[in-house]
């Protein structure tokens, strides 16, 4: 089944001539086609135009053209980013035929890469309203998430090997953990905004979904750069995170595992899970008491976040209140009353809260800690808790959420592994030594 292929894989076969990338998008329409009624993760698809770009990959090789790290891959798009081919609705269903007239930096980015754009996937409004129709692909009673659902559910249901989502509180790794795939969050900075509507500039960040984790790898590094537009970035050299995974490490990785303040709010089974892999790794884990400053965390992202949220929609000139939801509304209610002073010392924090993990990471080289509160929620029921992302995604920190929990309803969980800022090579080296460790047979 060619749909079923990895991405590494599916560019291997292609640079040699086995595989088609025609016979692969093909492959993955079909399973759109097959799969996507019972799910509904795609907010905009078109078969010929997937195929056209698919053939031109196909040519490249023939003609024996240059081929990206990507070539001829499908590729699932969150509809927050701009696509000069396709309309960007950003979930906002009174702008779904919004065209753009230019391409956001990561579409630029993947058709560098020699990927094929599949289409544009379901999220949340502006990626901040709370439901989504989109359905778990292992169970559709279940959400898949938010608000990068669509994305995830794709990837998970085989639809694309690879999918794009962005995050402001949990909306990689949450959904990540509830579809059962591969999730990463790099760090602040690491991959351009340009083009994607940002409803936090100082949290907003960039993200992908794949399958395995060389996959995940693969996907973060064609995507990451420099970019005068977006000035989170920067132009200094980038962490290769296929190179990471590629590597291994000098010595055991050390990690530790924290005593959260919403350790009250995660369930048995993903508490259990989490024990079980500390308890695999022994002395090469450290049991750690949460300091006092990670309670206000939670406090000060919420104040970030609806400070430049209002921000954000005044100045976006197709938004306004007449064309978002009344439950958005809400949000931009709360977020007026966040004064500059509040979101001053929340930056102070934010500040401060790099400093102290920039001194922990000295010590360890990654923090387990799970990926959601738990499994998916039956639908109907929001799209889950983001606690378990936010100190992580407030201090920038690399994130990856890896498929290798299982719920009391047999439905999967996510292991949360968090990097150094800017060590996200170490992050895979890391966890890539952690996946070898607990798939190898107990002795």
């Amino acid at each position: 089944m060619l749909w079923s292929l990895s991405a590494a894989d599916a560019v291997e076969k292609i640079t040699r001539g086995e595989v088609s990338s025609r016979d692969l998008t093909t492959a993955c329409l079909d399973r759109i086609s097959e799969t996507d009624p019972a799910i509904g993760a795609w907010a905009d698809l078109n078969r010929d135009r997937a195929l056209a770009q698919a053939e031109e990959m196909d040519e490249l090789r023939r003609r024996g053209k240059p081929l990206g790290a990507l070539h001829g891959v499908p590729v699932a798009v969150k509809d927050l980013f701009d696509t000069k081919a396709a309309p960007t609705g950003w979930g906002v269903p009174s702008l779904k035929n919004r065209q753009p007239e230019a391409d956001a930096a990561v579409i630029s980015k993947l058709r560098e890469a020699g990927a094929v754009i599949l289409g544009k996937t379901v999220t949340t409004e502006i990626a901040v309203g709370a439901t989504v129709a989109t359905r778990n692909p292992h169970d559709p009673n279940r959400t898949s998430g938010g608000s990068s659902a669509g994305s995830s559910a794709a990837v998970a249901a085989g639809q694309a090997p690879l999918g794009v989502g962005t995050q402001t509180y949990g909306s990689i790794v949450r959904p990540a953990s509830f579809c059962g795939v591969y999730g990463f969050k790099p760090s602040r900075g690491l991959i351009s905004r340009r083009g994607c509507i940002l409803c936090s500039e100082t949290l907003d960040q960039a993200g992908v979904l794949a399958r395995t984790l060389q996959d995940t790898a693969l996907l973060a590094d064609a995507l990451m750069g420099f970019d005068p537009a977006d000035a989170a970035t920067n132009d200094l050299p980038k962490p290769g995170t296929a190179q990471g995974w590629a590597q291994t490490p000098p010595v055991e990785p050390v990690f530790a595992v924290f005593d959260l303040p919403y350790d009250d709010r995660i369930a048995p089974a993903m508490m259990e899970g989490i024990a079980e892999v500390a308890e695999k790794l022994g002395a090469q884990v450290e049991r750690l008491p949460a300091p006092k400053s990670f309670a206000a965390i939670l406090d000060h992202q919420d104040a970030v976040h609806g400070y430049e949220l209002v921000r954000s929609i005044e100045d976006n000139p197709f938004l306004d209140r007449s064309v978002l939801s009344d439950e958005l509304a809400v949000k931009i209610d709360r977020g007026e009353t966040v004064s500059d002073a509040r979101y001053a010392e929340a930056i102070d924090f934010l500040d401060a809260s790099r400093t102290f993990f920039g001194e922990f990471f000295m010590d360890f080289d990654a923090i387990l800690t799970p990926s959601a509160v738990g499994e998916a929620l039956p639908m109907g029921h929001g799209t889950g808790d983001p606690i378990c992302s936010v100190i992580w995604t407030f201090a920038g920190m690399p994130s990856l959420s890896a498929p290798w929990l299982v719920g009391e309803n047999g439905m999967p969980m996510g292991l949360q592994i968090v990097g150094g800022f800017g060590e996200d090579d170490r992050l895979f080296r890391t966890a890539r030594w952690l996946e070898d460790q607990l798939s190898a047979p107990q002795q």
